[in-house]
């Protein structure tokens, strides 16, 4: 079953989220400020990659969400109908994405 296989597909996304949550984790971390152990310009690198993994996690958490809100259309029966007009969204859209909550014609209406 279709749906059956998107969940599959889902719950390993997740995991596989999840797991590179818990190793970027310190990435993110509070960038020293001790200009006694780190120069000006390492420091700045270090301030640049903590900017990049913190945008990282917010695109994960983000990313899980949306993983989150289409398991629970699959529970609830909605998976695959657009939450807008509720159309049947194309399974190609559905396959590239498993995520998307919208048909195109809709997904299009709402980033006008």
């Amino acid at each position: 079953m279709y749906s059956h296989r998107m969940r599959e597909r889902l719950l390993k996304l997740r995991q596989e989220l999840e797991a590179l949550a818990a190793a970027g984790a310190q990435s993110a971390a509070v960038v020293e400020l001790d200009q006694s152990k780190v120069g000006r310009l390492s420091r700045m690198d270090a301030l640049q990659a903590q900017a990049m993994a913190q945008a990282s996690v917010q695109r994960r958490e983000a990313m899980l969400r949306n993983i989150d809100a289409a398991l629970q259309r699959i529970d609830d029966g909605d998976y695959g109908l657009c939450c807008d007009c509720g159309d049947p969204i194309d399974p190609r859209r559905l396959d590239f994405d498993p995520t998307v909550p919208r048909c195109i014609d809709c997904a299009s209406k709402s980033e006008r």
